[in-house]
């Protein structure tokens, strides 16, 4: 890795430790990625006893905890994701996060899944800005963009689109008619499309083109949809004339949810580069801050995604399943050897544009069976021995191909892109 940017990882004793090998915060830049935090007592180690109301505070407690130890307030959150083990329970925790986000909305995800660590019934992570950067970055007082379009649908509990830094995140997007505030009529097609056609209007709104997008996940509660949703896909990407020359494709995930709010079948949430920053840095020409895409042969890749999105001091790896690269098919083995096959080709990923595994600040894994996590847990702490990242570890109801897991990330990128330094 070139540059001289630090990765600053740390953790409290106000917030649980031990439940596993990752870092409770990891700051690069600008950005501050906090691991999924459980509803568990940071004093006993163990779940709190109580209903979803008192699991979702000690989420979001812990939550605040961390952000507190390392002189934040929550009102610099830029993102937070709920998983709930059991979607009926969203309104009671709703009212629990109010609590914590009286005024300034963050851009928020929920989808329920199959399982969650420890039993538990809900899990929080968040993405915190981080103005003051990290060494040798000079401390800045950059200012938190948070807005709506009328052109999506409106979300009590959901800013549209938050922008901090050169980055721009879009809360998840349900197939709504923001005209109506209901469901879009149709199948999985037309669900999927007005996803992604709300998306758009909320980046119209702000005069963001659609082709700034540098990675999108896709929740679908059945994975067999995921051939009519791709057929719709193709239709938005790429956008312009300028991304079909160079067959532009933003890095995605497709996560398998048990539910979605309102009984949608697909919603999408989507990072975006944001070259103009947010005060008081510079305006800069958003097309001469240069969105890097790469592929590389020695890993699987895909007809509707780059596996690597770089944009300013951040870098986003595609989704990766257990594919055995002399058959195209998924690996046939244990967890075990699964694992280290989503591994491996992040790890291909990574070194094929000139970094390390230590330069990675937050993995996302999908299990089929949560019951594996210690299994997985045995392989990951071979590949990240020492500067453990942030971490977010969910059960799912299926992967594609019936894998076993599947695993995405986000990685530091000190040397920017172009024309930063």
């Amino acid at each position: 890795m070139s540059g001289t940017i630090i990765k600053a990882a740390r953790n409290t004793p106000h917030a649980p430790q031990d439940l596993g090998p990752y870092t409770q915060s990891v700051a690069f830049s600008h950005y501050n990625n906090i691991a999924a935090q459980l509803p568990v007592d940071p004093r006993t180690g163990k779940l709190v006893s109580g209903d979803i109301q008192a699991q979702a505070r000690q989420c979001l407690t812990n939550i605040q905890a961390i952000v507190e130890s390392i002189g934040h307030v929550m009102d610099d959150m830029v993102k937070v994701t709920l998983f709930l083990k059991n979607m009926g329970d969203l309104e009671a925790v709703n009212a629990v996060y109010r609590e914590f986000f009286p005024r300034n909305l963050p851009t928020r995800t929920v989808l329920a899944v199959a399982g969650l660590p420890l039993g538990a019934a809900i899990q929080m992570d968040a993405l915190l800005s981080n103005g003051e950067g990290t060494f040798p970055q000079a401390p800045c007082p950059l200012i938190k963009l948070a807005r709506n379009s009328c052109r999506a649908p409106a979300d009590p509990l959901s800013t549209h689109t938050v922008a901090f830094s050169h980055y721009n995140n879009i809360g998840a997007q349900l197939p709504v008619d923001a005209a109506t505030g209901q469901l879009v009529a149709g199948g999985i097609q037309e669900q999927a499309a007005q996803c992604l056609r709300n998306i758009k209007n909320v980046l119209e709104s702000i005069d963001v083109p659609f082709d700034d997008i540098v990675k999108v996940t896709v929740y679908l509660t059945s994975l067999a949809d995921q051939g009519a949703v791709d057929e719709v896909y193709r239709t938005f990407f790429p956008d312009s004339a300028i991304a079909r020359a160079v067959a532009y494709l933003p890095a995605r995930s497709v996560v398998s949810a048990t539910a979605l709010p309102l009984g949608a079948r697909v919603q999408m949430d989507a990072v975006i580069s944001h070259g103009d920053g947010t005060p008081p840095q510079l305006v800069e020409d958003r097309h001469n801050l240069v969105i890097r895409a790469r592929n590389t042969d020695q890993a699987p890749r895909s007809p509707l995604h780059s596996q690597s999105v770089a944009f300013s001091h951040y870098n986003h790896i595609a989704g990766q399943l257990p594919i055995d690269m002399a058959t195209g098919k998924v690996l046939t083995g244990c967890i075990k050897e699964q694992t280290a096959q989503c591994l491996g080709h992040i790890k291909t990923i990574v070194e094929s544009i000139g970094h390390v595994m230590d330069d990675i600040v937050k993995v996302n894994i999908q299990l089929k069976n949560i019951e594996d996590l210690d299994a997985v847990n045995a392989i990951y702490t071979k590949y990240f021995p020492s500067y453990l990242p942030a971490r977010t570890v969910i059960g799912v109801s299926e992967l594609p191909a019936g894998a076993l897991i599947q695993m995405d990330a986000v990685m530091s990128n000190a040397e920017s892109t172009p024309p930063q330094v």
